[in-house]
């Protein structure tokens, strides 16, 4: 018997790549949601098993069905582990990209995603705006107020942050200069942490390089993708790519690792699109974490140019699951970090778990977000440290607030762009 049209399953996974999975196992002990619960379909084998039962008809799509597919994190750590190179990141995306198209969420559930979530924080201006009346919520202290889930949520706001525009900043090159990069100043990055993206320049500058930042640059997509917008995400990869590319650049440097993970597979993006196919191919080359960016062309006597301010205390380096597992990139920021901290650098237990930052997970799965920002911080406490360094805006977000629940004001969580270019001034007003 044939079947109909409305019979045939939506086919939304690559069979090839999600039939790669062997079930072997090997991918439980990275996957921070399985060390948590202990539940097989919490886990990355178990949740391909899933997509494939909902992809051939034999699942229905439903919300105990889609829960366990939202919440994995993304953290792509069971790809490093697993031995049969499964592109779990791809086939998490496409079957997000089907649910989103075919499942009805609550309504809750509707206006974070949707009305929250996507059209305010890729928008740098629409963040600061909304930003205002949660500052004025912390500052009268009306926090108490309101349910638990949006007292969190306004924890997770940095009580202040610098204003300063990393695009009216004064480069001043080392030289001899060696080239031209562009520089992605990002969405959050811009907005909470431009003080960091002034820090990054400085070190650009000081490794010989002017950073060209294009006011056209967009988000990079990489929230969109994450939550199964992959036509919204594909749109901001056109647009970068058309922002950047009409600089002649040496890179493309970004700072913010879950940006830089999705910047980096854009030619996967943009396979099919016969106008940015190419042109995507280009981009990606060009495109580097800042710390690996560092790593091929030095700073000249780092070591000299940042005076920590805590510079006796004990550091430790938490991994940001973008830059770790999606990009591969480990080494060269720990051992940036110790050219600084030296004896005093101290390695961080399951310093790959993810911290359940995760993007915007700890905003939709705050739960389980919880639980993994406990288990981040008593492995932080165990270490001693008194600075944390990482390198993406969510997780010092998330560990800075898993660190005043703790009541441990005194730890310090920096980026690693102003750990390295931390400079006296800083030292004597500490």
């Amino acid at each position: 018997m044939v079947e109909s049209p409305a019979q045939i399953p939506d086919r939304f996974l690559d069979d090839e790549k999600a039939l790669a999975c062997i079930h072997c196992g090997l991918c439980l002990s990275s996957c921070p949601t399985y060390l948590e619960t202990g539940n097989e379909n919490d886990s990355p084998r178990g949740r391909i098993y899933l997509m494939r039962a909902i992809q051939d008809g034999r699942l229905d799509m439903n919300d105990t069905s889609v829960g366990h597919v939202d919440l994995c994190l993304g953290c792509r750590a069971c790809e490093a582990a697993c031995p049969s190179g499964v592109q779990y990141g791809e086939l998490l995306e496409t079957t997000r990209d089907h649910i989103e198209k075919r499942h009805k969420r609550s309504v809750f559930q509707t206006i974070l995603r949707r009305f929250v979530i996507e059209r305010i924080f890729p928008f740098p201006r629409r963040l600061k705006l909304a930003l205002v009346p949660a500052m004025i919520i912390r500052g009268l202290r009306l926090q108490v107020l309101l349910p638990k889930f949006a007292r969190d949520a306004l924890e997770l706001i940095p009580s202040q942050w610098a204003s300063e525009d990393s695009t009216e900043l004064h480069q001043s090159v080392a030289e001899p200069r060696k080239g031209k990069v562009g520089f992605v100043d990002g969405c959050v990055m811009s907005v909470m942490f431009a003080k960091t993206n002034a820090n990054s320049i400085r070190l650009l500058n000081a490794a010989g390089f002017e950073a060209v930042i294009p006011k056209s640059q967009s988000c990079c997509g990489a929230l969109y993708a994450h939550s199964g917008q992959l036509e919204q995400a594909r749109e901001s990869a056109r647009r970068n790519i058309d922002a950047f590319e009409a600089e002649k650049l040496d890179a493309i440097v970004i700072n913010a690792a879950g940006c830089g993970s999705t910047l980096k597979e854009y030619a996967h993006l943009l396979k099919d699109d016969p106008k940015y196919a190419a042109r995507a191919k280009v981009f990606n080359d060009k495109v580097r974490d800042l710390t690996e960016f560092l790593a091929e062309h030095p700073v000249p006597n780092l070591s000299t140019l940042s005076s920590n301010s805590l510079s006796t205390y004990k550091v430790t380096y938490h991994d940001a699951c973008h830059l770790a597992h999606a990009q591969g990139i480990s080494k060269q920021p720990r051992d940036l970090v110790k050219e600084i901290a030296g004896d005093y650098f101290v390695e961080l237990p399951e310093s790959d778990v993810c911290c359940g930052s995760a993007g915007t997970y700890n905003l939709t799965e705050p739960a389980m977000a919880e639980r993994l920002q406990e288990r981040k911080i008593q492995n932080i406490l165990k270490t001693e440290a008194r600075i944390v360094v990482t390198s993406n805006p969510g997780c010092m977000l998330q560990i800075q607030a898993g660190l005043r629940k703790a009541g441990r004001d005194d730890i310090e969580v920096r980026h690693i762009a102003d750990y390295l270019a931390s400079n006296k001034s800083e030292r004597q007003s500490s």
